[in-house]
């Protein structure tokens, strides 16, 4: 009899926690490997969640990696910043809508001895040109990141086809910036880097929660979500600038 009512006692406990682990709201964003290391996202979805009770599980990866997941149904929302992948996204039937959310720059980043000599200057095409002349190391993601993409793009700018001009002296690392360097180019237009918001399609991945996926969107387009945004800094320093007012964007 003892060793029954214990049985039942653990059947009661397990149903419990199972019943609690489903009221639990959670979604899941993909997104990129800058919103979480910068610490943007640390900052913002405990402030989202608090006042909406509902928990955000992200998968932090390249923008490419991100979106395959995506694709794959595994989240309900992507955020990520490369808008020709994403408007490929949406043209596949896999989003719903882009909206957009934030921006920041790009710059170029290398050691202070800076071999290439292209240190001060803000032409990006004219910088890109003298280090494949000089043949000087340059480090590329290579992770179809929307980092990788945004390069591969000002390579295309520069009139450099990558693919037949690289040799040893560019280096694909599959993996994210980090090292002792300095800015030596920012400031140029084509360094702009735009972030996109897009709901998973639910017709085509019915395991999507729509609308708790959608009230995220909706809260981080919002006045108050993008206060958050405007809000986060580092030493002082803003990192993104949120413009989910411009339709262009």
């Amino acid at each position: 009899m003892v060793a029954a009512r214990r049985g039942l006692l653990v059947l009661v406990l397990f149903a419990v926690a199972l019943c609690a682990s489903a009221q639990e709201k959670f979604i899941t964003v993909a997104s990129t490997t800058s919103t979480e290391q910068s610490g943007l996202f640390g900052y913002l979805l405990p402030i989202y969640e608090k006042q909406t009770g509902v928990k955000v599980h992200v998968v932090a990866l390249g923008t490419g990696q991100a979106l395959d997941v995506a694709r794959r149904g595994d989240a309900d929302v992507v955020f990520v910043h490369a808008k020709p992948a994403e408007e490929k996204f949406l043209a596949e039937g896999e989003g719903v809508k882009r909206y957009p959310v934030m921006y920041n720059d790009f710059v170029l980043i290398g050691p202070k001895g800076d071999p290439a000599k292209i240190g001060g200057g803000k032409d990006i095409l004219a910088a890109f040109k003298k280090i494949e002349t000089a043949h000087a190391p340059f480090v590329s993601r290579g992770d179809r990141s929307g980092t990788h993409m945004a390069e591969l793009a000002l390579w295309k700018a520069a009139d450099i086809d990558i693919d037949k001009m690289k040799g040893p002296w560019y280096r694909d690392t599959g993996q994210g910036m980090g090292g002792d360097m300095t800015i030596l180019v920012e400031g140029d237009k084509r360094l702009f880097n735009q972030y996109g918001v897009m709901l998973v399609n639910p017709s085509k991945h019915p395991n999507v929660k729509k609308d708790l996926g959608q009230q995220f969107i909706d809260w981080i387009v919002s006045p108050a979500g993008q206060k958050v945004i405007a809000e986060y800094k580092i030493n002082g320093e803003q990192l993104f600038y949120p413009n989910a007012t411009d339709p262009n964007a």
